[in-house]
């Protein structure tokens, strides 16, 4: 009899130790590892092969739904369950959408949880009973949406412009920890977990910024194999995200996918044929150069732009060497340059 092997991924000691007690009572399966962050969960899952991902998504250095995007490309035959306390239905559709097979609540019974992973073994959908009802009326009208001070509102404004967070000190004349305190109170009125997500939210639902929906462009929130696919290369989590926000207002029906290391950037790329690559050339202790020929390797209509801080011709002719189509000073790479290289790529 085959044993299903389980990753068990959530940052509390606790929650890992009750849930894996519960699956030990299970003939078949068994926990073959636990982590508690976002890049371990990626180094197991290269290191030991698994079955069956069970993981929180609130955990640090974690963007949820791009690295379940991630996930899903990598290990198409795994199974993967979301165990959370959040319920937010913009929140749970899209992890939905990015490939979960369930999303179990964690109020709720284990013996549900037990069921959960037994229903996703066995190739079905599994939803928390207390979300389906919610998802039901989702799909016949608009939400409630959140009332957001007119302060709240600019600030969502300036995520979308793709601002970090030391821009948004000095627009808003404050300091950077106050900033990083508005944002947290942002999120939780939205009930969001990240700068991204709040500007995906923005886009979705514009009347939370006063803007009546008729008069908002339609935005398509499927993910169609044709909408364009960009990959963001870069070691720096926070850049990553400033890029993917500064995106995401650009091309809002584009769907993004993020790498730190060569070794995913590839992988990614040899799965996806993405049509676009912003490639950092420092990659910690690897670099770009490589990357990029490496990438151009295993899907060779990729467009990659490489990007760096420190300019230099020779990282300029090595790059175009290596098959980039661009290089990009990083001082340079605001919404405007953005949105020209991607009109003329997309």
């Amino acid at each position: 009899m085959h044993t299903v092997r389980i990753l068990l991924a959530d940052d509390h000691a606790i929650v890992r130790a009750g849930i894996r007690r519960m699956i030990e009572e299970i003939p078949g399966l068994t926990v073959v590892n636990e982590v508690g962050n976002g890049p371990k969960v990626f180094e197991a899952l290269a290191k030991t092969p698994v079955d069956c991902l069970l993981i929180d998504v609130t955990m640090p250095e974690f963007d949820p739904i791009a690295a379940i995007r991630n996930i899903r490309v990598l290990y198409p035959a795994l199974r993967i369950l979301v165990i959370s306390a959040h319920d937010d239905d913009f929140y749970v559709q899209g992890l939905l959408r990015a490939g979960v097979n369930g999303y179990h609540l964690k109020d709720q019974p284990l013996s549900d949880l037990k069921l959960a992973i037994e229903r996703i073994l066995a190739g079905e959908r599994w939803i928390s009973s207390p979300l389906i009802e919610k998802l039901v009326e989702l799909q016949h009208g608009t939400p409630a949406m959140p009332v957001l001070t007119h302060r709240q509102r600019d600030l969502l404004r300036m995520l979308q412009d793709g601002k970090d967070n030391q821009s948004l000190a000095q627009e808003m004349g404050v300091s950077v920890k106050t900033v990083e305190n508005h944002l947290t109170r942002l999120y939780k009125q939205l009930n969001v977990l990240s700068r991204l997500e709040a500007v995906n939210y923005a886009m979705r639902w514009p009347q939370v910024l006063g803007v009546p929906a008729q008069q908002a462009p339609a935005v398509d929130v499927s993910h169609e194999t044709d909408a364009p696919q960009i990959l963001v290369v870069d070691d720096n989590r926070r850049y990553r995200g400033v890029l993917q926000n500064m995106i995401g207002k650009i091309c809002p029906q584009a769907i993004l996918y993020e790498a730190e290391n060569i070794q995913t950037a590839v992988q990614l790329a040899q799965h996806l044929k993405p049509h676009m690559i912003l490639m950092d050339v420092v990659l910690g202790d690897e670099d770009g150069i490589t990357c990029t020929r490496r990438v151009k390797a295993v899907s060779p209509q990729s467009r990659v732009i490489l990007i760096s801080a420190y300019p230099d011709r020779e990282f300029h002719r090595l790059g175009l060497q290596a098959g980039a189509v661009a290089f990009l000073d990083k001082k340079d790479l605001d919404m405007a340059v953005l949105k020209q290289v991607i009109n003329d790529i997309l």
